[in-house]
């Protein structure tokens, strides 16, 4: 399986009318990556998210850290419910609250799979509202379960992108790939790259269902990979009654330690 490890040009320099800012340029003094004002005039529906996510930063001493945040969500069909009864898109306004104190740039990323890669688009401050319903039922028929394209496209769009600051991808699941073997794959192989993989899970957290990505969180150092670039958590098979502050603790639980061991094995500066 091919990974790109590229690192192309900022598309601001690779076509002037892109117009975006290199990513140091944007990373700012310190604080929040969006301010509170410009976050409460252009999505007040996000800013109690924003707060509960800012509690979590700090706690977590990273109250001044940079990141491109990447979402992942799985289209198999036992997702169905979770779709419908908006627990999904609940999930990607929390992330949304948590990638405006990150990155200034307002979007996140949103890869969607199931057998295959079956889209990526976005969600932004000006756009989210009822977005990934939307989104989902424009994809057609939902599948099984596989990872590894996602990944790849996740790869795909960090390297093209130039970023220099980590990425953190939430990639939610609610269960184990059909192809385990190539998900391995990316994930040992991407352990090279400045990006961490935080698995959520959605269902019984004591089912077997989660097994695998227990393993990939285990998988050892430095035999299968450079740094441990993953971490997992199951979210319950009710996610949209864990609270807030819980949700974005268990995002926080691992995404510091991982950075330390980046920046130690030189994969950040």
């Amino acid at each position: 399986m091919a990974i790109d490890y590229v690192k192309r040009a900022p598309a601001a320099e690779r076509d002037p009318a892109a117009g975006r800012p290199p990513a140091d340029a944007r990373a700012g003094a310190g604080g929040p990556a969006v301010d509170l004002r410009k976050l409460t005039a252009r999505a007040p529906g996000l800013v109690n998210l924003y707060k509960s996510a800012r509690r979590s930063l700090e706690s977590a001493g990273l109250g001044d850290q940079r990141a491109a945040v990447y979402l992942v969500l799985d289209r198999s069909g036992s997702m169905r419910r979770y779709y419908k009864d908006g627990t999904v898109q609940h999930l990607a306004e929390q992330t949304l609250g948590l990638s405006a104190n990150l990155d200034d740039d307002g979007t996140v990323p949103v890869v969607f799979f199931s057998t295959e890669l079956d889209g990526i688009a976005e969600v932004g401050l000006d756009a989210y509202e009822n977005r990934i319903g939307t989104l989902h039922e424009s994809l057609g028929r939902m599948g099984r379960t596989n990872y590894h394209l996602a990944m790849q496209a996740v790869i795909d769009h960090y390297t093209a992108s130039g970023a220099t600051e980590p990425g953190l991808v939430i990639f939610q699941t609610d269960g184990g790939p059909t192809s385990r073997t190539a998900a391995e794959h990316v994930l040992c192989t991407a352990a090279r790259l400045p990006l961490f993989w935080q698995f959520v899970g959605f269902g019984d957290p004591d089912s077997k269902q989660f097994d695998f990505l227990r393993k990939l969180d285990e998988l050892p150092v430095p035999a299968r990979r450079m740094v441990d670039n993953a971490g997992f958590f199951p979210a319950g098979p009710e996610p949209l009654h864990l609270s807030d502050d819980a949700l974005y603790r268990s995002l926080m639980s691992e995404f510091p330690s991982w950075l330390s061991a980046a920046r130690e094995a030189g994969i950040l500066r």
